[in-house]
């Protein structure tokens, strides 16, 4: 046991957790992007999916699942992140191609600072959704179109949303060619098409949420 651990604690089991947990955590913004496109159903349409969610008995092992896997993503690249500087502390005067990742671009040269953006984001996000205001039917079932449309009627939330899915689809943008890496995938053929495919779901996602802030903001709201 002691063993795996330490092949995984090594710099290319870090690299490995970090290229898995990084595809996990954007499967689960697929599917959460899904459940979230259903807003545009109405009042009725959202609530009964977002019941159908929270009655489903795996919910708590899914959220604490989801929980783990993002620590272990911020903490295994935060410790790369110092690892490469502590061996690196001056950087090379040119940097040499590297494979598919290896020019230098906005999205790559901030992922940290997106990182802990989205950090930020996700706990006032958890807090206004999960433990904020609450609306129980006659049934005790929390209106939570109304609590997503309340939270987006303040236009610096709407603002601070649409910076922070900016920064979700940077660093998506980055990050597929870089889990990619990790995981040692190379092919000629189908890496670029990997590749393409990473980038259209970073733009889809981020631009689905943002499209979702801005229809909340200006016109679900007044149907809350």
């Amino acid at each position: 046991m002691s063993s795996r651990i330490r092949a995984l604690d090594s710099s290319v089991g870090t690299k490995i957790l970090i290229g898995v947990t990084g595809f996990a955590l954007v499967l689960y913004l697929l599917i959460h992007i899904a459940g979230n496109l259903m807003v545009f159903g109405g009042r009725e349409f959202f609530n009964n999916y977002a019941e159908t969610l929270a009655g489903n008995p795996l919910l708590p092992l899914i959220e604490i699942a989801l929980l783990a896997v993002f620590v272990i993503h911020i903490y295994k690249t935060i410790r790369m992140f110092v690892g490469n500087k502590a061996a690196r502390p001056v950087a090379y005067a040119k940097k040499k191609s590297a494979g598919h990742t290896s020019r230098k671009t906005f999205a790559s040269s901030t992922m940290i600072v997106s990182g802990l953006w989205l950090l930020l984001f996700l706990v006032i996000h958890v807090q206004a959704f999960r433990f904020g205001a609450h609306y129980p039917d006659a049934e005790g079932v929390n209106d939570l179109y109304r609590v997503e449309m309340e939270n987006l009627t303040n236009p610096l939330m709407v603002l601070f949303y649409i910076i922070s899915m900016a920064v979700v689809g940077s660093h998506l943008f980055h990050g597929v060619s870089s889990s990619l890496q990790s995981l040692g995938v190379d092919h000629p053929r189908w890496t670029p098409r990997i590749l393409l495919v990473g980038k259209l779901l970073a733009v889809g996602i981020s631009g689905g949420f943002i499209v979702i802030a801005l229809w909340a903001h200006f016109i679900g709201r007044h149907a809350a």
